[in-house]
């Protein structure tokens, strides 16, 4: 499903050691998701979006988000003809959501459930 551009989930523990140099002492990954060559990464204390830009993929942007800089999001579950589900997340500043979109396998519940513990706090 990757090549249709959707979200899937990877191991938090993997991307706890692939991307280590981008997170803070003591900082863990609760949830990674993986779209084509781009990642979504839910620490316990900011969402990080890492962007491979380029035909090669080597440079890559890396756009932290504080927790406390989302304003509201929401989640649109996958439908009957729809297989996809998608994520919209509102950031202070800025009246344009990210959005992404998961495949049906991806529990959109526990993506939310996992904004809600940290965005609701």
């Amino acid at each position: 499903m990757a090549l249709f551009g959707n979200a899937h989930p990877i191991d938090p523990a993997q991307a706890q050691q692939d991307y280590a140099r981008l997170l803070g002492q003591g900082e863990h990954v609760q949830a990674a998701f993986l779209l084509i060559r781009d990642t979504i990464l839910f620490t316990d204390r900011r969402l990080i979006l890492v962007d491979k830009q380029g035909i090669t993929g080597k440079k890559t942007e890396y756009h932290s988000i504080p927790y406390r800089s989302i304003t509201h999001f929401a989640v649109e579950t996958a439908g009957t003809f729809d297989l996809d589900a998608e994520l919209k997340i509102w950031v202070s500043g800025s009246s344009v959501p990210i959005q992404k979109t998961f495949t049906k396998g991806v529990d959109i519940y526990e993506v939310q459930a996992i904004l809600t513990q940290f965005v609701a706090k």
